[in-house]
Formats: C-alpha cells, structure tokens, sequence
C-alpha cells in the first residue's frame, strides 16, 4: 500500500459511501423511467437511454430506486466501466449499485463519480470480481478498496476540474450525435419513401445489379483461412476493413505472391470500387459500404465482402452514400438470412432497388454527404481529443490517491 500525501488519511470505499437500497414496486411506484445495463456506456457518466415502465416485462430484479444525483455502478462485468449520475428518477436492477456519499462534509459527492472512473478502481473491481462467464462484484468487497481522501477544498479543486473536462467532452459527443443526425436526415430525405427528393428521383429507381460493371465474392470462399496470412505479400480486404461510409486501414492482411499464384487477376479490387460487407450482427449491419481508396494499391477481397464496380451511369460515392443510409441499411437487412450472424448473398445484393438520377445529381448528393460526413469526423476527432484530456486529467489528480 502505497503512503498518501502528508496529512491526507487513507480510507476505505464502504467507509465513505453508502449503497442506497431503497426497493420500491415498479407498477405502483409512480415512477415512469427504467435503467437497465445496456442504458449505460463505458465511460460516460450521462444516461443518454432508458426504458418506459410499463413498456414491457421488466423482470423480478428491478426495484431499485434511484434519484438524480445518485451514483449508477454496474456489477456486472465491471470491465466495462459502466458508471453514471441520473438527472431524473426511477428504477434499475438490483445489479446495479445505488451510491451515495456518506456524508457530504468528508466525501463531496461531486467527486465520487470520478474517483470511480480512475483506473485504480477499476482495476480493483476487476480483480475482486467472481465468476468467469458473467463476472460480478459484491458491494461488500468493493466497500473495501482503499485509497486516500484529500482534504474537501482540494476535493471541490480536483471536481470542478474534472466536471469542466467532462462537459467538454460531452458537448464534443453531441457534436458528433449531431452531425451523425444530419447526415441520416440528409440521406433520407433522398433515399426514403418518405423523403421529398425521393419522390422526385423514385421513378427511375432501378435494380442495382443492371448498373454494375463487376461484382466479386472473392476468389477463395472458405479456404483462406488466418494460417495463410503472411507479412506482406498480395493486400486482402476484409471485414474489419470496411467502416460504414470509410475504409479501415488498421488491419492489413496479405497473402504469399505463391498462394495466389498471379492467375486470380480478374478478382483484383481497384481505387474506386466499392467494398461492401456481406456479414453483421446485432452491433454492426451488413451491407455497410465504402470506396476503395487511391492508395491502397493491389488487392484481392475476401469472400465475406463484396467488390462492386459501377457501371458509367452510376457514381460510386453515391452508391455508397445510398448503401449506408437507413434506407439502404434496411434493404441489406430484409435480404439476410440468419439469426444471430446475418448474411448477405451477392445475388441479393444485385436485387436491391436504388433510386437513380442522372450523374450530375448523384455527384452533387455525394458532394452534400461527404461534407457532412467530413464535418462529423471532424467532431470525433474534437471529442477523442477531449476523452483524452480527461483520462490524462483523472490519473494526474486522481491517480496519487491510490
């Protein structure tokens, strides 16, 4: 254990924070908000989400009350950092703690909320978890992380500094939310039944399949398998590199020159194409679509995305503009077989239906998404940055309290 700063006394968590166990009857509480974990982020103290009581079948655990201000812990897997402060209230499980300052002349509740976020207590939480396949801590074994308690000046120094960092960060993500907002708006007002450009362009809607000039699975099917990756070699694009609306470049996977044996030209993937992916799952959809940039160079795609290559009269940004708006995303869906992996064939994809006016207009709604989309990476980048900062703020004020 680690001395704490000259004249600050080393405390246990259960010693300054309570668990607040106020069980109350959902139906007849009179509250109208539920919080379950998946309305809870990873390292977000605001609650963006929550259910309707009343909506559906809660389940016997939720009866819990919870007030604004309180602190929000998820037991469960507390890897995932789940941590966050209601504005309202209403109810959550009872595997999700209910905190509160003790007292707030020694512990500032301000400050909980952050020195709950620091590494050390996560860590910890981690460490003292049990089970494997659904980890979880009890309140009794958090109680007794210690770490050392600064004076209450000091505390609302160290809260204030980090309450302005948080506000940043959460004013960079509704930034981001934002921009994310406009460009589905945008893309619907051309792409949706409902939209007015739609109703415009619907009449000239066609099968996508009779405006691609190539369209490729992939060479191997099944058989490339990770054994035959190699460090360099024949660039293959896969899954992970398709991002909807951008390419990925973060993973690289190749193949020996000998593998692929120079007689599989024909499936090579060139700047302009465009890569869509033929897998997803409840987290990322199918049919997310991006252009193959200028730089990448010689590649060959794998079978579990595609390679389209638009004829004359179709744009590729626009293609892409369409494959990843709502409309488009929904059309993949209604495609897929499966339940829990979906999977889109090539032949579906063909059958797709895309509203399609002359080039020039295509370009131009490319031209008004790509600049929305630019602003919106722009707003992530503002927002990582501010992550970041906070990090950085919450080991350097709080991390020599451990």
């Amino acid at each position: 254990m680690t001395e704490p700063k000259s004249g600050w006394p080393r405390v246990r968590f259960g010693d300054v924070v309570r668990q607040v166990k106020d069980k109350v009857d959902p139906e007849s509480s009179g509250l109208e908000r539920y919080i379950a974990g998946e309305h809870m982020d990873t390292d977000d103290l605001r609650i963006r989400r929550w259910g309707e009581i009343g909506d559906g079948y809660l389940g016997p655990a939720f009866y819990m009350r919870f007030k604004p201000g309180h602190v929000l812990y998820g037991s469960r897997r507390t890897y995932l950092r789940k941590v966050a402060v209601p504005d309202f209230e209403g109810i959550c499980a009872n595997t999700t703690f209910v905190l509160e300052s003790k007292d707030h002349a020694v512990l500032l509740p301000d400050l909980l909320p952050f020195l709950m976020q620091t590494e050390a207590f996560n860590e910890y939480s981690v460490l003292n978890s049990k089970g494997s396949v659904n980890p979880y801590i009890n309140f009794s074994d958090l109680a007794q992380y210690e770490f050392a308690l600064p004076p209450l000046a000091e505390q609302r120094r160290i809260a204030g500094v980090l309450e302005t960092t948080d506000a940043t960060v959460n004013n960079c993500r509704r930034l981001v939310d934002t921009t994310r907002n406009l460009w589905n708006a945008v893309a619907a007002n051309y792409f949706s039944e409902t939209g007015l450009a739609y109703q415009d362009m619907q009449r000239n809607s066609k099968k996508l399949g009779n405006y691609l000039e190539y369209a490729s699975d992939g060479p191997f099917g099944s058989k490339l398998k990770t054994e035959h990756y190699t460090e360099s070699g024949v660039r293959v694009i896969r899954l992970q590199n398709i991002d909807p609306r951008s390419f990925n470049d973060d993973d690289k996977a190749y193949i020996s020159d000998s593998y692929y044996q120079g007689e599989l030209t024909g499936y090579t993937v060139y700047p302009g194409d465009v890569l869509i992916a033929g897998l997803g799952d409840e987290r990322i959809s199918p049919g997310r679509a991006c252009v193959t940039p200028s730089y990448l160079g010689f590649a060959i795609n794998k079978a579990d995305c595609y390679c389209l290559r638009p004829s004359e009269g179709l744009d590729a940004r626009y293609l892409v503009c369409f494959l990843n708006s709502l409309h488009g995303l929904r059309q993949s869906m209604a495609f897929t077989q499966g339940t829990t992996r979906y999977r889109l064939n090539l032949g579906n994809i063909k059958r797709m239906s895309i509203p399609l006016p002359n080039k020039s207009i295509q370009q131009e709604i490319a031209d008004t998404l790509e600049a929305i989309q630019s602003a919106e990476e722009t707003a992530i980048s503002r927002y990582e940055g501010s992550n970041t900062l906070k990090k950085s703020l919450l080991s350097s004020l709080l991390g020599d309290l451990q």
